[in-house]
């Protein structure tokens, strides 16, 4: 394309964290500009923050069904291309839906919807519209891990047999949610947030790591969720046994109430041959460990392509030691989407690196993951399928 694309955003207003977020990151590879916005339900809120993102009066929309009706009028070299939907989880099916079937393509904020049903239809949606769905799973944006999950395809490490994967965080130690913080509030409250707390905001991060970088999926579960915080209404810590559909093992931990704790999202896979070792708080550096050799230290930058994969340089910005985190991680979701949705507008085929970002099918798996875990743990059975 020999434009940028046109980014449209859902929510992500002055009052909100994500929406940030997403437009720095959007914004980082020069392939998106945001020209309108729904930003927030409070309509000052949404002006107000129109006005600081320098957005045209008539643009800045204080409803999605607003935004999505008016932009579809706009002559195509003026509207924008896309949906950006940074709301609670219980405000992504109905703008995403609208969306697509209104011809627009669609980025969203994980979980992909409310319910597992809704993430289902919005499959069905995609599919009969021909839209690029994406979903931002933003860990699975790392260089390393993208080099994680190509090496474990190469059978480097054969056959894969034991996944720990781990995200502990301290935000939620207190009640937080009862002394005003908003970011607590909602996902602490089920109407908003859906049937499970921490499992549904961070466990399902950890679900998708496992599976992406092993290249395996999920079959069974055996879980325990808690509510530490006396007067919480969802969960705010919990562990899952898992059975991946090779036989191998995991162990999956997330909870929001290790106090003193961060982010600290940290895989570990074992093979026969040997592992890999990677954390969000060193995302440059990932061990490998070897049954019969040394350790060895692989580190993320754009002039080790002598030996890292083509994904990992794909998504590697700078030269070796010159560290790239979150925000970049984040960018290259948008940096794959938007260049997939470039290449499908010169009808030009995206490579299947372009290709590597979540998309509908991850949000489905994501949904279920949530269902299935909280099943679990009000089950006395020992294992639960993990059906979709």
């Amino acid at each position: 394309m020999n434009r940028k694309l046109r980014m449209g955003m859902v929510g992500g207003g002055k009052d909100a964290f994500i929406g940030a977020i997403h437009r720095h990151a959007a914004g980082i590879d020069g392939l998106i500009e945001l020209v309108c916005g729904a930003l927030s339900i409070n309509p000052d809120i949404a002006k107000d923050s129109g006005k600081s993102l320098f957005l045209p009066e008539s643009r800045t929309y204080l409803t999605f069904d607003e935004m999505i009706t008016k932009e579809s009028q706009l002559p195509a070299d003026e509207r924008m291309d896309f949906v950006t939907i940074v709301t609670p989880n219980f405000a992504h099916f109905a703008p995403a839906k609208m969306a697509m079937e209104h011809g627009f393509d669609v980025v969203i904020e994980k979980p992909i919807a409310f319910t597992l049903d809704e993430a289902k239809e919005l499959k069905k949606i995609q599919e009969a519209t021909g839209r690029v769905l994406c979903l931002t799973h933003t860990y699975s944006g790392y260089p390393l891990v993208k080099q994680a999950k190509q090496m474990i395809a190469a059978g480097k490490l054969g056959k894969v047999r034991k996944v720990w994967v781990e995200y502990p965080q301290g935000w939620l130690s207190k009640l937080s949610e009862r002394e005003g913080n908003a970011q607590a509030a909602w996902r602490t409250d089920p109407k908003r947030s859906g049937k499970s707390g921490c499992m549904g905001d961070i466990g399902t991060h950890c679900a998708h790591l496992a599976e992406y970088i092993s290249g395996l999926k999920i079959s069974q579960i055996c879980a325990d969720l808690n509510v530490m915080v006396e007067g919480r209404m969802l969960d705010d810590d919990g562990n899952v046994l898992l059975k991946f559909e090779n036989g191998a093992a995991g162990v999956l931990m997330a909870s929001q109430v290790a106090a003193g704790e961060e982010n600290g999202i940290k895989i570990r896979v074992y093979g026969e041959h040997g592992g890999l070792e990677w954390a969000q708080h060193e995302p440059n550096t990932m061990l490998v460990k070897w049954l019969d050799q040394p350790t060895q230290i692989y580190r993320a930058g754009g002039n080790y392509g002598d030996r890292l994969s083509s994904f990992a340089t794909h998504n590697s910005r700078t030269p070796g030691g010159h560290p790239e985190g979150y925000l970049e991680a984040f960018a290259n979701i948008y940096r794959n989407f938007a260049l997939t949705v470039g290449c499908i507008k010169d009808g030009t085929t995206p490579t299947p690196e372009m290709l590597d970002f979540p998309g509908v099918e991850d949000g489905i798996r994501g949904m279920a993951f949530i269902d299935n875990v909280v099943l679990s743990a009000q089950s006395e059975q020992k294992w639960t399928p993990h059906t979709i």
